[in-house]
């Protein structure tokens, strides 16, 4: 099956991600039972848990991120059970043991309505002590690739001989968030070299701020993790809360 260009956008710039897989396994293997991850994109983080013996859920919006998905754990024989949903709206048919809010995904929606929108079906998924974690990206610094400086190192790969290169250009401050901007650039067997450029739109959200709008959801607020920085990815704080 040839991948689409979301799916290999997506491998390409989020797929080698690795430093928070430590804490969800340890998640996992404390909180026995289903784990839903929802934003599961190609699998990052459901695959690595079915791997290791955990039944997941993996919950996406993008239903070609989640047929890459299926197929990758089918191929394997991994227990995983793919949901096209939207994360404010989605139903489970029964509750799981462990949610979980990878990579920033949390930011991803717009203000406190829609997080609380996603906070109450989140919270209906899971069972009574059931555990909601939420890593968001609290450190963001705004800057700007400028000729002649030190840059971010692109995401690059080659798939049947053509190259995808997507280069950070940019953090931005942009009405209460951010926007990350990248240049995807694709050069053709041939030679031929085209590009685009793709914008993603992150809300400025504190843990404090999460564990307050958790609470209007009636969870209880549980312990704080961190995730590292790295050279080549910003850390993470992780918000849990309990059910």
């Amino acid at each position: 099956m040839t991948a689409s260009p979301g799916v290999i956008w997506h491998d390409l710039e989020c797929g080698a991600y690795r430093e928070d897989l430590p804490l969800w396994l340890a998640l996992a293997d404390r909180h026995r039972g289903p784990v839903l991850d929802v934003g599961a994109g190609t699998g990052r983080v459901s695959l690595a848990l079915a791997r290791a013996g955990h039944e997941v859920i993996a919950l996406d919006h993008d239903a070609q991120l989640l047929a890459a998905l299926d197929e990758r754990a089918r191929s394997e024989g991994l227990d995983v059970r793919v949901v096209h949903a939207d994360a404010r709206r989605f139903t489970l048919p029964a509750p799981v043991a462990l949610c979980l809010v990878p990579m920033q995904t949390v930011q991803l929606l717009a203000g406190t309505r829609e997080r609380l929108a996603f906070l109450a079906r989140a919270r209906a998924a899971l069972i009574p002590g059931g555990r909601l974690a939420m890593a968001i990206a609290d450190a963001l610094e705004p800057f700007e690739v400028v000729a002649g400086a030190p840059a971010p190192l692109p995401d690059v790969e080659e798939i049947a001989g053509t190259v995808y290169c997507s280069r950070p250009l940019a953090v931005r401050e942009l009405d209460g968030g951010f926007v990350l901007e990248r240049r995807r650039e694709v050069v053709s067997p041939a030679g031929e070299l085209s590009s685009s450029d793709d914008r993603v739109r992150l809300a400025r959200l504190a843990p404090d701020r999460l564990e307050a709008e958790g609470v209007r959801a009636r969870f209880t607020v549980a312990a704080r993790e961190r995730v590292a920085t790295t050279a080549e990815y910003v850390g993470s704080a992780v918000v849990m809360l309990d059910a």
